[in-house]
């Protein structure tokens, strides 16, 4: 092997049987054996390597030199941030003089350098953290150690105080029994001198003990001396009887009570009678009325009992004779009844001094097709007569216009069909002026009359519209004049009410009349407080598909807001919206402005009103309530209560006529209020309408089943059937029908029910024959000869048999001959030969009157 020095300290060894090996100078080594079981060994190779402290002119020859990273240690990473700038200086010192080796390192360049410095500054940044979470931390601690040095001091006291209290109880203890032995020591020298035992008495006590266990007898062991301490302690040791060791046993309290009671027989002490107010419904279960008065229940069983009524603990008792029983058993009574709970809703008056002015709402009347929603539409600028159905309004709308003067009108329009009565009543109950529009060219309709006669009922004032003055056949005079005989004096013929000639087609003097209705207004002087609860009245009702039940609500006090709980009817909901007319969303309605409120659980009736509550339980309550009440006016309507001798008569009468069922789904509820009042109308002693169901919404698959099962049709008023339901209709052989005009829908059902009508019976002569002879013949019976006086006589028409003027038989004729030949008729003064379906008991000299019977249809 030849070895060749390269460098300072490492070597070259080349040869010629081993690869080239660097080796490193400075290094020991040596060999070490390791014994392992089972007579295994082996030799390890055992390199130290001497440490050395690398001076500055060494520092660039280290490390550039190629070192073995299998055998050279890890060199311990830079500790802080002085040794990183010892390292970093480094290259930057003298340079040394080289070894004897002459290998010359490179000098650092730019981007080493900066990334040295870099590394500089991120380990003084990191030092500067960890020294700030030190100092955190270490403020954490002092201050948790503050409190728990605080919380062991709290601790020491708490203990220093429960000690003192515990020396102090037991200094009055043992003071307490100082006195006790001083009181009673006396009585226990006279009763035990020496307080103890005589020896004897251990003997026999001692001798059965030793004698249960098993044991050989043992000798009795020899008396000890008394004990001047007392009685020999018995039971076992417990922290009780310690501490209590020096105490004299006394009879405690609940010991004493009970001794008194064994003694006394257990007599109960007489308790203090407390009387209460006991809240009394209409009916109640004599287990509440106990538990209302706390008293036990066979107590109140027992006092009904002595009244001569039996009952059970669950039995109902009505609210006169719960007020007994409580009386009696010396409480006080406070009744209710169950519709208190609607106690408050509507009968709060206002502060005068709270009262703000108001639109005023103005209803426009009058009979069908006189004009009145074109008169609102040029009012208000819109076309709304144009989309309704066959011309006609089907619905009541409530609007709100600004009159010239600036200020708020709100218009209800409503229909003029006589179907809608229900709607027109509504709306005369909720306004504050009446408009009665009356076409100059038509004059006073059945509706106006009707118009006239509502807004009388409800005391508000009226203005005559005097419309359709625009058409050539115009009478404004004969208007007057016809006005006059239902008590409407108008102003040009010196009365109070006012009028305006209108032309709702020219937009003729419409200024003039929303002038009218602002000074009618201004002297009605119209006032609301808005700083209040709201009420209203609900308008319409209908069911949304995309927004669920919607109700156009009028608001009369206070303002309603979105978020308000509201009680209409027998529905309650927490307003989720509330659109204007115009289709916007409003943050609030003040008083005399119709708004429609989303949020509803169910769909109300028109005509309910409306009212805000407090809290979503009052409104349930209500709602419970208002619910029960329209169940048993329904199954009392159901069931025809028998409540008096004409009720009874009625009920017989109607209990054979016939039934159309019908199950109705509307649009809106006065719709279907109308429908429903227009078809009772059609009603009659033999035949009468029955509507099943009627709501608000499309048809759906259980009105389908509904109709099915009752054998009904089902009518649809501008609403139309799912697709389910279709196809159950079309499954089951269900009529479904669909309407957009009441005319047509009330005629249709008016042709239904007028096929359920018997028919009348007509008779129409034809003509009569004298009976002249009478022949018999074989295997035909009795034949009457015959001669037509008037007429004709067939053969099969019905015939009566007169025998001085009076009727002695009715049938058909059977036969008919001229001569011996059969004939289908005899004309007058011609003889004929006729025979009778079972009868032969004819003579000379009787009439015979041959008629036909028609069956006529009837109508309603």
């Amino acid at each position: 092997m030849v070895e060749t020095t390269k460098n300072s300290g490492e070597k070259l060894s080349v040869s010629s049987t081993k690869t080239l090996t660097l080796k490193r100078g400075g290094v020991e080594q040596g060999v070490v054996r390791q014994s392992f079981s089972h007579g295994r060994s082996k030799a390890v190779v055992v390199e130290k390597v001497k440490r050395r402290i690398a001076g500055p002119s060494e520092t660039k020859a280290e490390a550039a030199a190629p070192v073995d990273r299998a055998t050279a240690p890890k060199r311990p990473a830079i500790k802080s941030a002085a040794a990183a700038a010892a390292v970093a200086t480094a290259p930057a010192a003298a340079p040394a003089a080289p070894k004897s080796s002459g290998v010359v390192l490179r000098t650092l360049t730019e981007e080493e350098r900066s990334a040295r410095a870099h590394a500089l500054a991120d380990a003084r940044l990191r030092e500067a953290e960890e020294r700030k979470i030190a100092e955190e931390e270490a403020r954490i601690r002092q201050s948790r150690e503050e409190a728990e040095r605080t919380e062991r001091a709290k601790a020491e006291a708490r203990k220093h105080d429960e000690e003192e209290r515990r020396k102090h109880d037991e200094e009055t203890k043992r003071k307490a029994d100082e006195v006790a032995k001083k009181r009673f020591g006396v009585e226990t020298a006279t009763v035990k001198p020496g307080g103890a035992r005589p020896s004897l008495e251990a003997d026999e006590e001692e001798a059965p003990r030793v004698r249960r266990g098993g044991a050989a007898a043992r000798p009795a062991p020899a008396p000890k001396a008394p004990r001047s301490g007392g009685e020999k302690r018995r039971g076992r040791l417990t922290v009780v009887t310690a501490l209590s060791a020096d105490e004299i046993r006394e009879r405690s309290v609940a010991s004493f009570r009970r001794r008194v009671q064994r003694m006394t027989g257990h007599r109960d002490e007489p308790k203090e009678k407390i009387a209460r107010e006991v809240t009394i419904p209409e009916t109640i279960t004599i287990q509440e009325l106990a538990n209302r008065m706390a008293e036990r229940a066979v107590d109140v069983i027992r006092i009904l009992m002595q009244q001569g009524h039996m009952a059970k603990i669950t039995d109902t008792i009505d609210a006169d004779t719960a007020q007994l029983i409580a009386e009696e058993l010396g409480h006080t009574v406070r009744r209710v009844a169950e519709s208190d709970v609607e106690e408050g809703m509507f009968a709060a008056p206002d502060d005068p001094a709270n009262l703000q002015p108001r639109a005023p709402v103005v209803t426009i009347m009058g009979h069908v097709d006189h004009g009145k929603t074109s008169l609102l539409d040029a009012i208000r600028s819109t076309d709304v007569a144009a989309a309704e159905a066959g011309g006609i309004t089907q619905h009541i709308g409530a609007y709100q216009v600004t009159s010239p003067s600036g200020g708020r009108i709100t218009f209800i329009d409503t229909p003029g069909h006589a179907a809608f009565t229900a709607m027109r009543a509504r709306g005369a109950k909720i306004t504050d002026i009446v408009v009665l529009v009356v076409a100059a060219d038509d004059g006073v309709m059945p509706q106006t009359v009707e118009a006239i006669q509502h807004a009388k009922a409800a005391k508000v004032p009226i203005i005559v519209a005097i419309n359709k003055i625009d058409k050539p056949d115009a009478k404004p005079e004969r208007v007057r004049n016809e006005l006059l005989q239902h008590e409407i004096q108008v102003e040009s013929l010196g009365g109070e009410v006012l009028e305006v000639e209108v032309s709702a087609k020219e937009k003729r003097n419409l200024d003039k009349l929303l002038d009218v209705i602002a000074l009618q207004a201004e002297v009605l002087e119209l006032t609301a407080n808005p700083n209040r609860p709201a009420e209203g009245t609900v308008i319409e009702a209908r069911l949304d598909r995309g927004r669920g039940p919607v109700a156009t609500v009028l608001v009369q006090r206070g303002t309603l807001k979105p978020g308000d709980i509201v009680v209409a009817g027998s529905e309650w909901g927490r307003v989720r919206a509330l659109v204007a007319d115009t289709g916007h969303s409003v943050v609030a309605a003040g008083p005399s402005m119709p708004v429609e409120v989303l949020g509803f659980n169910g769909t109300p009736e028109a005509g309910d009103r409306l009212a805000v509550v407090a809290t979503e339980g009052r409104a349930r309550e209500i709602t419970d309530y208002r619910v029960r009440q329209k169940r048993e006016k329904m199954a009392a309507r159901q069931t025809g209560m028998r409540g008096s001798l004409e009720q009874m008569m009625n009920q017989l009468k109607i209990a054979g006529r016939k039934e159309f069922p019908l199950v109705i789904k509307g649009d809106v509820q006065g719709s279907i209020e109308a429908i429903v009042g227009a078809l009772e109308k059609l009603s009659t002693e033999e035949v009468a309408a029955r509507v099943i169901f009627a709501g608000v919404g499309g048809i759906t698959e259980s009105d389908v089943t509904l109709a099915e099962a009752s054998g009904a049709a089902v009518i649809g008023f501008n609403v139309r059937a799912h697709k389910e339901a279709r196809e159950a209709a079309e499954r089951a052989g269900v009529e479904i029908r669909y309407y957009d005009i009441i005319y047509a829908l009330v005629d249709d059902v008016k042709k239904a029910m007028s096929g359920l009508l018997a028919p009348t019976l007509r008779e129409t002569i034809l003509g009569n024959a004298a009976i002249l002879e009478i022949f018999k013949v074989s295997k035909v019976g009795n034949v009457a000869g015959c001669r037509v006086t008037d007429g004709v006589v067939e053969r099969g028409a019905n015939v009566r048999l007169i025998r001085d003027n009076v009727v002695v038989h009715q049938g058909k004729l059977s036969q008919l001959k001229r001569f011996k030949d059969d004939a289908r008729e005899v004309v007058a003064g011609q003889e004929c030969g006729m025979a009778f379906e079972n009868y032969q008991d004819m003579k000379v000299g009787d009439v015979v009157e041959c008629y036909r019977v028609e069956s006529v249809q009837r109508t309603l």
